[in-house]
């Protein structure tokens, strides 16, 4: 066999091998002392001053209401009134939210109230009970236990009951026997309970019935 002679390379010169290295760079005066101290501990860095806080946009304050003329919605609450027939671009044309022919379509379009296009409506469908009396007086009760603040011997009369805000001028007056009556009074109404005159009586009152 034919053994392969191995060519060796030449050797590249020193010279040439040091001109191809670049040049260290000299060490800057600052670093140069703090790689000769070592691990120095570092200077803590000064604290900066806090930022100023940015102060909010003061809302507009709107002057306090006086009355009713004061009185308005707030911003943004209240809506453009709906403009119909004012053109396909309104976004309410052709038939302007009316929808396609029948009674509704048409000018003039108005309806009783309940009214259900004709079928029964609900006043009617719904079963009544009871009765009410068109005829029923309503009374101001005022009681015996009321009628102590009055002095010994006088005469209560609606009109007193009213000034002393008893009861009402525009209605009828009865007593009743709640509480208990020390004085002698001549109560005058236009009804008594049987335990109020039997009372009223016992204290050496009287009572009047006042026709309505």
């Amino acid at each position: 066999m034919v053994e392969k002679k191995k060519t060796e390379k030449p050797a590249a010169p020193a010279a040439k091998k040091a001109a191809a290295k670049p040049a260290a760079r000299p060490k800057a005066p600052a670093k140069a002392a703090r790689a000769s101290a070592g691990t120095a501990p570092k200077a803590p860095a000064a604290a900066r001053p806090p930022r100023p806080e940015k102060k909010a946009a003061a809302a507009p304050t709107r002057p306090a209401a006086t009355g009713v003329h004061d009185l308005s919605p707030a911003g943004g609450s209240t809506l453009y009134r709906k403009r119909v027939g004012r053109g396909p671009g309104s976004g309410h044309g052709k038939t302007a939210g009316r929808g396609y022919k029948g009674q509704k379509s048409r000018t003039g379009y108005r309806h009783q109230r309940g009214f259900e296009g004709g079928q029964m409506p609900l006043h009617r469908r719904v079963p009544k009970r009871g009765f009410t009396n068109i005829f029923r007086v309503e009374y101001d009760i005022v009681n015996i236990a009321d009628l102590d603040r009055f002095e010994s011997g006088a005469a209560v009369t609606p009109q007193a009951l009213a000034e002393a805000r008893l009861s009402r001028k525009s209605r009828p007056v009865k007593i009743l026997g709640d509480g208990e009556i020390k004085k002698a009074l001549t109560v005058s109404a236009h009804k008594f309970s049987a335990s109020a005159k039997a009372r009223i009586e016992a204290a050496g009152g009287r009572c009047e019935v006042l026709p309505r």
